[in-house]
């Protein structure tokens, strides 16, 4: 299989394909011009949530709206996240990767507009929604689409220059946002996607081929239940570590959202092709990635939100100057894609998750101890090692997890990766902001201090670095015929 592309003669057999477009009409594209073709959309869907955060209170009182309800618009369109991820895989399948690919980026194209001219609160929660459906379908089918086309050498080369993109738009998102609130205006937030995504939009038509397999009948009752389950979760994280709900109705929510994650997993079992595969977990490095990679993602996904946070509170500097302060952790990703083959080709996958996986929670910990006496090239260094090591630790993840899956378990496989994705970034924003608040509330404080800061950073590293354990089951030749390592 080494070296050959997720092309029709893979799947032949498995899963009918639609034939390439003819040679004149498609041009080759390399590995890596198909993952920056894909990283277009992820980049757009990181930056806008990170850059709407820090234009809320201008938002609010241009649509006269209370500044502690606007964060409607971002539940909204994590809900929308949570409904159609998993079926994104099924959609792909049934109207072609390509075509799915195009309607997604001109979705969230068309969500943007309408949120770039929203009246009203309600009409940007409208217009959130929209975008939401189109990020959703967006990320896990672009996925798919690089997968389909890229040969399992060049996974890795390719899969590290896809996540650049998607790991700066979190960290560009509050300087962005700041310098766009106060030279322009908030609507300016939403109309910087058009271009990037007309761009990825014809990049896609030139480059990309339209694969498709047979369209399987809709897990209508899947759907259902595993957007009940996710919306509930995702929606009792959010609201509760925000403290828009009391104790009481987030275990509520939350418990309604157990009840029917259990309820979609009874169905699973008797389904002949779930909308989520649970069996896609007796894949082992699927497996692992997927468990390992939450753990990881958990605690690095909090890092957007504490750094900025710390930086405002703590140092007492503006959201715009705090932004270009946690700007080298971008800095650090960008760094990574040269070094990511090579690191784990040397290292191999299961090397490299576990002495990895255990310095970034050292790392990240210690981002917990910055105070405003260090020197200004020390605190850079370590955000940039941040960015540098948790960059290499997701390539490593979104690329092993793929390798052992069958051409036909191809789409499942990227809407069932997609959807832990999404859940675990969202449970790591929820487990910081909850554990920032049990401990300014202990010691009867409005805001918190530089030990609360201390005590959660703690605990996202430890929770970053338990991912190593899990990741000590893989073999010592997992995934070496992509990462080229043979032991």
């Amino acid at each position: 299989m080494r070296g050959r592309a997720f092309t029709g003669a893979d799947v032949r057999g498995s899963v009918a394909v639609m034939s390439p477009a003819p040679p004149s009409l498609k041009r080759r594209a390399s590995p890596r011009l198909i993952a920056l073709i894909v990283a277009s959309g992820l980049f757009m869907e990181q930056l806008d949530g990170t850059v709407l955060a820090t234009a809320l209170p201008d938002m609010a009182a241009s649509l006269g709206a209370d500044v502690l309800h606007m964060s409607t618009a971002l539940t909204a369109y994590l809900l929308s996240l949570a409904v159609f991820i998993p079926v994104s895989g099924q959609v792909a399948d049934r109207f072609g990767s390509r075509t799915v690919f195009c309607g997604a980026i001109m979705l969230f194209m068309a969500g943007s507009i309408l949120c770039a001219q929203a009246w009203s609160l309600e009409s940007l929660v409208v217009a959130r929604i929209v975008q939401g459906i189109g990020g959703a379908l967006m990320v896990p089918v672009g996925r798919l689409v690089m997968l389909r086309s890229v040969s399992k050498q060049d996974l890795i080369d390719a899969t590290a220059w896809m996540l650049v993109p998607g790991m700066a738009g979190p960290v560009l998102g509050p300087p962005v946002g700041g310098w766009i609130t106060t030279h322009l205006s908030w609507r300016w937030i939403f109309y910087i996607n058009i271009p990037v995504g007309v761009v990825g939009l014809v990049a896609v038509l030139i480059f990309i081929e339209n694969f498709r397999a047979p369209a399987p009948r809709f897990d209508w009752r899947g759907i259902m239940l595993s957007g009940a389950a996710l919306c509930l979760l995702m929606l009792g994280l959010e609201t509760g570590s925000r403290g828009q709900l009391s104790v009481g109705w987030t275990a509520l929510v939350l418990g309604a959202g157990v009840a029917a994650a259990i309820a979609y997993l009874l169905h699973a079992r008797v389904s002949p092709r779930p909308v989520l595969d649970p069996a896609l977990m007796k894949v082992q490095t699927f497996a692992v990635s997927v468990i390992s990679g939450t753990l990881f993602r958990v605690g690095f996904g909090s890092l957007p939100f504490l750094l900025p946070m710390l930086m405002q509170i703590g140092f007492g500097v503006s959201a715009e100057k705090s932004g270009f302060i946690t700007f080298a952790a971008a800095g650090g990703a960008v760094l990574m894609k040269a070094t990511a083959g090579p690191c784990l080709r040397r290292l191999g996958f299961r090397r490299t998750f576990v002495w990895v996986g255990l310095i970034s929670g050292l790392l990240l910990a210690a981002c917990g101890l910055i105070r405003p006496g260090w020197p200004a090239p020390v605190i850079y260094t370590l955000l940039l090692l941040c960015g540098f090591i948790s960059s290499l630790q997701f390539t490593g993840y979104n690329t092993i997890a793929y390798c052992d899956l069958k051409p036909a378990q191809m789409s499942s496989g990227a809407s069932f990766y997609a959807t832990f994705q999404q859940f675990a970034l969202t449970l790591g924003i929820a487990v910081a902001a909850a554990g920032l608040s049990a401990l300014t509330a202990l010691r009867g404080q409005a805001l918190p201090d530089f030990a609360d800061f201390t005590l959660v950073f703690g605990l996202m590293g430890a929770i970053a670095g338990s991912s190593a354990l899990i990741a000590t089951s893989l073999p010592r030749n997992a995934g070496a015929d992509v990462s080229g390592k043979d032991s």
